[in-house]
């Protein structure tokens, strides 16, 4: 909590220097408490005991007597004596408790404004995420979904935390994956397309177990994984591919034309997919551009210059990357072949040298087998005067039987994933509402409740954690899951809809509220630890961002709506009647807070459910 954090602080630091004990990095020690029980910070006293000669636990009750006298001697620092409510000592612990009135107070004022609440003030801070960025060759599977999923929610956050944000796409339209694509749809029709993957043992275009006709990702991928099985039995077809891919990388117009019309389609339908889960991109970037405009002949000069350069035996050139810190058969990183063309890479660093002209930090998203490429990107761009971007790392997402491929056809779509969520959240709101809702309305909620779970599924686990996909895991609705979170969210806003129903206007009872018309000190527990929640929110929406987890937020967002459920339990807004109003203000602030939350993490913030 780092409010109360920065007001504890300063005196604890004078207490310490009359004591002598401020000798060690003690600022660095102060921290959350163990236990939400014991307070809301705690300071260990064990590294003091040497210095004091004193037992952890006795220094611990010897500070905690100081504090107290400070907070009641007049010469106390008011708001540190008003934040305080409780400083105890246990096990070698100091331990402090912020006071529920304060709370209350910083947390309804800093929520009351539903257009601020739940956010970080603005920064200014031109932020530029590249996510996604998969080869348009087919449809989503859960695999690719998971960057594209991190990406998303990282960009959300970001933008809560008061940063500019550009989500970009960079669109690789010049590769071998698109090459393939295009010699398939060139040279291949329909009936030798299902003859071949038939004859592999594959599926055929038609026979898929969803309809997804007309949907030009689930359609062109049958030919580029039958060009792939031709590939195999056919050397020739590699080689005309290798010409289609060379013919690019020179900037060849017709050739880029038909990379376009290949997978321009299969873009459009990936986007699609991912529309159902509330991702969409500022804007999209391609491959080609870098080669078009002269910039990557720009950067090849460049690094020819570098000390590192290297020539092999056919003229390609290479820096040689032993020296800074590579090793095995990867020291020689090839930024150009021996005719002279670029490679990947190489037109990676052009498109990294445009990015940072675009923002002011650089945030990559990158599956866990771009680890050695960005490591010699981020070289060779130093090598050139410029910056390497941040990257966040993901493990992936693995079937039972072993890692999904588009290639092999050996996945589990998106789409076929989404129809699924929707469908069995929607048996369970027939269920439940069935009396109550029209179809409409109850469609809708499905919609809203699948795509969240699936969200939700993904997004908490750390990203550098790989885990297995099962699909009673992904559509679990039980608790720890999104629509959990989404149900607390409609609670709150039924308390809106209920005082309306009897002619409340909850507005006019906010406007005029007045904390300090209310005694908090026998206030419920629930309420308590709903307060000392959303005082965390803040904190737990920063650090997010700053270290890019966001399983964390999402674990936070959790842990707020059990909070609320409680809170919910317990106190009691309309009874006999009568509104409590101070009920109502913190139930308000967690709806904010809640639906900020859900917004940052892609769930959709249902009004009912």
């Amino acid at each position: 909590m780092k409010i109360f954090h920065d007001i504890l602080l300063p005196q604890i630091g004078e207490i310490l220097a009359e004591q002598g004990l401020d000798n060690l990095p003690w600022e660095r020690m102060l921290g959350n408490a163990r236990e939400a029980s014991q307070g809301d910070l705690a300071l260990p006293c064990f590294p003091f005991a040497k210095m004091a000669k004193k037992a952890p636990d006795a220094i611990a009750t010897i500070l905690a007597a100081a504090i107290s006298e400070r907070v009641t001697s007049t010469a106390a620092n008011t708001l540190f004596a008003e934040a305080l409510g409780e400083v105890n000592a246990v096990g070698g612990y100091l331990n402090f408790k912020a006071d529920p009135t304060w709370l209350a107070k910083m947390v309804l004022s800093a929520n009351s404004n539903p257009e601020t609440a739940g956010t970080l003030p603005t920064t200014g801070e031109k932020v530029l995420i590249e996510h996604t960025s998969a080869n348009p060759n087919g449809p989503f599977h859960v695999g690719r979904a998971r960057n594209a999923i991190l990406g998303d929610t990282i960009v959300r956050l970001n933008r809560l935390a008061g940063h500019e944000v550009r989500a970009e796409y960079y669109v690789d339209d010049m590769g071998k994956q698109v090459a393939i694509l295009a010699w398939a749809m060139e040279n291949l029709s329909k009936d030798k397309v299902n003859a071949i993957l038939e004859g592999a043992g594959r599926q055929s275009i038609d026979g898929g177990s969803n309809n997804w006709d007309g949907k030009a990702d689930h359609e062109r991928v049958s030919w580029y994984q039958a060009a792939n099985v031709l590939k195999e039995q056919d050397s020739s077809i590699d080689q005309e591919v290798g010409e289609m891919v060379r013919l690019s990388e020179e900037g060849e117009e017709k050739v880029l034309e038909a990379f376009d019309a290949a997978f321009q389609p299969v873009l459009d339908g990936m986007l699609e997919t991912l529309g159902r889960l509330g991702i969409a991109f500022d804007a999209f970037t391609k491959e080609s551009k870098f080669v078009i405009d002269g910039s990557v002949a720009e950067v090849m000069d460049r690094l020819q210059a570098s000390p590192l350069r290297g020539v092999a035996e056919n003229g390609a050139q290479y820096l040689e990357l032993e020296s800074k810190g590579i090793s095995g058969k990867s020291t020689k990183f090839f930024f150009q072949r021996g005719d002279g063309s670029s490679l990947y890479a190489t037109r990676d660093i052009s498109y990294h040298e445009w990015k940072w002209t675009q923002c002011d930090s650089l945030v990559n998203i990158l599956g866990e087998d771009h680890k050695l490429q960005s490591k010699q990107v981020a070289i060779a761009l130093e090598e050139i005067g410029s910056k390497a971007p941040l990257v966040v790392f993901y493990s992936f997402i693995k079937l039972p039987d072993g890692k999904m491929s588009t290639r092999r056809g050996n996945v589990v779509y998106m789409d076929d994933l989404l129809e699924e969520a929707k469908a069995q959240a929607f048996a369970v709101v027939s269920e439940i509402r069935g009396n109550e809702l029209d179809n409409e309305t109850m469609q809708s909620i499905a919609e809203a409740v699948g795509c969240s779970a699936v969200r939700f599924n993904i997004i908490k686990v750390a990203p550098d954690k790989g885990f297995t996909f099962r699909w009673e895991e992904a559509l679990s609705f039980e608790g720890g899951s999104a629509p959990f979170i989404m149900y607390s969210h409609t609670r709150a806003c039924s308390i809106l809809r209920k005082l309306d129903s009897k002619g409340i206007d909850a507005a006019n009872l906010l406007s005029a509220f007045d904390l300090a018309s209310f005694d908090l000190s026998a206030s419920p527990q629930s309420m308590v630890d709903l307060l000392r929640r959303l005082a965390l929110h803040p904190d737990a929406l920063a650090d997010s961002v700053e270290n890019n987890r966001p399983h964390q937020f999402a674990n936070h967002l959790l842990n707020l709506a059990i909070n609320y459920n409680t809170f919910y339990r317990d106190c009691h807004i309309v009874q006999d009647g009568e509104v409590n109003v101070l009920y109502l203000a913190i139930s308000e602030a967690a709806r904010h807070c809640i639906r900020r939350g859900c917004e940052g993490l892609g769930i959709i913030p249902l009004t009912q459910m």
